[in-house]
C-alpha cells in the first residue's frame, strides 16, 4: 500500500478483519454506525470502504455523512452488506459499488435492508444468523442442481423471508418449511459443501478492488 493512501475499512461479520487484512492492508473498524464516517474524516483518509454496518439496534450510517466524505475528495467504496445498500443509493453521487449484492440492490432484485441483515455477537462480531440474500442464492444453487424442485425452492424462500432476521437460520427454515425429514437431509448434505455466502464473496471482491485501486 502506498504510504500516502490511508484506507479505512468498516467490516464484520461478512469477513473477519484478520482475513481481510491478508487481502488489503488497511485500518479496520467494526461495522459502521451513524456518525462513524464523520469521526474518521479527521484522520484524512484517502479511501473509505463500507462493507458491514449496523441496521436496527443503532442508527445506520447516513447518506449525508457519506456524501460529505465524497465531497471532501475521499474515495468511498461499498459492497457486500450495508456498503452495497448505500452504494446502490449513492453511486450517482460518486460512491463506488462492487459485487453481486450491490448489483441486486441497484437493479431492484432486492430492496430491503432485511435481505442482508444478520445478528452478530457484539464482542466477537461472529455472525449468529443467516443473511436472506445468501440463503436465496444457496436455495437457487440447490434448485439448479436438481436437489429441490421449483415448488420446494419457493417454499424455502418464502419461509426464510417470513422469519425475523435475528432468528433466521437454515435450521429454523427447515423446521418451518415442513418439507419432510428425508428431503431436508438431502438438502443439508448439499448445503454442507455448496452453501453460498454471497456477502463474504463480495467482501473479498471489494477488498481486492480497493487493493488494486490503491496501487494506481
Amino acid at each position: 500500500m502506498n504510504a500516502d493512501k490511508k484506507v479505512i475499512v468498516f467490516i464484520g461479520p461478512s469477513l473477519s478483519s484478520d482475513e481481510a487484512n491478508k487481502i488489503l492492508k488497511a485500518e479496520y473498524h467494526p461495522p459502521v454506525a451513524r456518525g462513524d464516517i464523520i469521526n474518521v474524516l479527521k484522520d484524512n483518509p484517502k479511501i473509505i470502504v463500507i462493507i458491514d454496518g449496523v441496521f436496527h439496534k443503532e442508527p445506520a450510517v447516513s447518506h449525508k455523512e457519506i456524501l460529505k466524505a465524497i465531497n471532501n475528495d475521499i474515495i468511498v467504496v461499498g459492497g457486500a452488506s450495508m456498503g452495497a445498500l448505500r452504494a446502490s443509493e449513492l453511486d450517482d453521487f460518486g460512491m463506488i459499488g462492487i459485487g453481486q449484492v450491490y448489483e441486486d440492490y441497484k437493479t431492484g432484485i432486492v430492496e430491503s435492508d432485511d435481505d442482508v441483515a444478520v445478528v452478530i455477537n457484539p464482542e466477537t462480531l461472529e455472525q449468529l444468523s443467516e443473511a436472506l440474500i445468501s440463503m436465496n442464492y444457496t436455495f437457487k444453487a440447490a434448485k439448479d442442481k436438481g436437489i429441490i424442485n421449483e415448488e420446494e425452492y419457493k417454499i424455502l424462500v418464502k419461509t426464510a423471508k417470513s422469519i425475523y432476521y435475528p432468528k433466521r437460520t437454515y435450521g429454523q427454515v427447515f423446521k418451518d418449511s415442513n418439507l419432510g425429514t428425508e428431503k431436508i437431509k438431502q438438502i443439508n448434505k448439499f448445503f454442507k459443501e455448496n452453501k453460498v455466502d454471497i456477502k463474504r464473496d463480495d467482501a473479498i471482491m471489494v477488498l481486492k478492488y480497493v487493493n488494486n485501486l490503491n496501487k494506481q
